[in-house]
């Protein structure tokens, strides 16, 4: 047991990343009906933003979080702008229109950044290993946890307690009434996408150190989110939790106990999933906290 006690905490780390990302595609799918595939992208914004601006003092760490995180706020509010004429045409065109900006966007990436991944910078008092039970381990990992696990509560807080979360439910149950209240739900809808994709640029700025910017980053993060939010729940923030730090532990723990089996746990898991919604065995509920 002693073996996996570093995998586990890292699981945990690393299911919190995933998380903060997932959060941002369940509430635009939530609220927006929107299937983003191009949300991983949203991610590396953040990451290469770390890369590029972080020195490893403190300010030029919050100056890659804002960059990060106002660049994927503003790529969400315009892909909140290019749906429009997408309206009513469901899923399939918005995951193909979607998926066309992720490609674009990449190579664009790719061409600016090099096809490398690029080392991060993290300020020298975060730098530090800290010791766990006899063993080291990356004092920012531990730090990113404290810091995910306030945004998860704080996430948590704003859907369930205020009345912008109460605004955002109610456009999810009747649209047509919110709009006779004066409320326009497309505002609201490109609001959750700001916030969806804020969330990943800053999750992108923040876990970097851990999952780093490269060529594939984005289809990676994408694609761990979108397991995500299908064992969690369309919409589900809690559920989104759960899922998140259970895909973290086994790409941790079970890689490190059975390395050619853990992926295939990870998506039979959600095959199972998915045929027992087909079902109607499971349901789940849109931004359901």
């Amino acid at each position: 047991m002693d073996a996996y006690l570093i995998p586990a905490v890292d699981g945990v780390a690393y299911g919190l990343l995933l998380f903060v990302v997932a959060a941002g595609l369940t509430l635009a799918f939530g609220v927006g009906d929107v299937l983003n595939l191009a949300h991983g992208t949203l991610f590396a914004f953040g990451a290469y933003a770390a890369a590029k601006v972080s020195d490893g003092s403190w300010g030029s760490l919050a100056l890659a979080v804002l960059i990060g995180t106002a660049t994927a706020a503003a790529g969400g509010a315009l892909l909140s702008v290019l749906l429009v004429p997408l309206a009513g045409r469901g899923h399939l065109a918005q995951a193909l229109l979607t998926f066309g900006v992720a490609l674009v966007v990449g190579d664009l990436l790719v061409t600016v950044f090099g096809p490398d991944e690029l080392p991060i910078t993290v300020p020298a008092s975060l730098d530090r290993p800290v010791d766990i039970a006899g063993h080291s381990y990356p004092g920012y990992r531990l730090a990113f946890i404290g810091v995910a696990a306030l945004i998860a509560v704080a996430l948590y807080v704003v859907v369930a307690r205020t009345r912008a979360g109460s605004l955002v439910r109610a456009t999810v149950d009747d649209r047509d009434m919110v709009a006779t209240l004066g409320v326009d739900p497309f505002k609201v809808r490109t609001g959750v996408l700001a916030v969806g994709g804020a969330l990943a640029g800053l999750a992108g700025a923040l876990g970097a150190p851990i999952i780093g910017p490269g060529p594939r980053v984005a289809d990676l993060v994408l694609l761990l989110s979108l397991v995500v939010v299908v064992l969690g729940g369309m919409g589900s923030i809690g559920g989104a939790l759960i899922a998140a730090i259970a895909v973290g532990e086994i790409q941790t723990v079970g890689v490190t106990a059975q390395p050619t089996l853990a992926p295939f746990l990870m998506f039979g898991a959600m095959a199972v999933v998915l045929a027992l919604r087909a079902g109607g065995l499971l349901k789940s509920r849109r931004v359901a906290t």
